[in-house]
């Protein structure tokens, strides 16, 4: 039997999940396709998340919160050692995200030392961005770590045979 492939969901992929319904037609398309993704390609991957996403789903609204933290429960965690920690800092002090976004570079350097096959997100500001992807890299090469492949539930919904 085939191993799976591991994902790291990042706390985007619950949050669109689990929104209620946009009305801006970007907003609405991720939410349609994150849950299209969810319905149909969750089973396909081997699923893990971090403290991290966890301390992110669980703020906002209670009820909004609840109804992330749902979609999260079965997914084991991934600890975050001082290596990880270590690697964060490195993605910051290299300037490849900013300093206010600690969290998006932790996100990284936790699946980038736990060996994910993948980084699941929507967050194309800091983690799906090519530009920061391709610093990435370079950053993470220098500390003798592989980045998973960076992509949005879009890129993962179709399967290749």
């Amino acid at each position: 039997m085939k191993m799976k492939e591991t994902l790291y969901l990042e706390t985007t992929i619950p949050s669109y999940l689990k929104a209620k319904q946009s009305r801006d037609i970007i907003q609405a398309a991720r939410q349609q396709i994150t849950t299209e993704w969810w319905g149909s390609r969750l089973n396909d991957f081997e699923i893990f998340i971090s403290q991290i996403v966890i301390d992110e789903a669980s703020e906002g609204d209670p009820v909004a919160s609840a109804k992330r933290m749902e979609a999260l429960k079965t997914f084991p965690l991934l600890e975050i050692t001082e290596e990880v920690i270590n690697l964060a800092d490195k993605i910051i002090i290299q300037k490849v995200i900013p300093e206010k976004a600690v969290r998006d570079a932790l996100h990284i350097a936790v699946a980038s030392y736990h060996e994910m096959s993948y980084l699941l997100s929507w967050n194309c500001k800091h983690i799906a961005n090519a530009q920061i992807i391709n610093r990435l890299q370079k950053t993470l090469a220098d500390e003798r770590f592989e980045l998973p492949v960076i992509c949005t539930p879009e890129e993962l919904l179709e399967r290749s045979e």
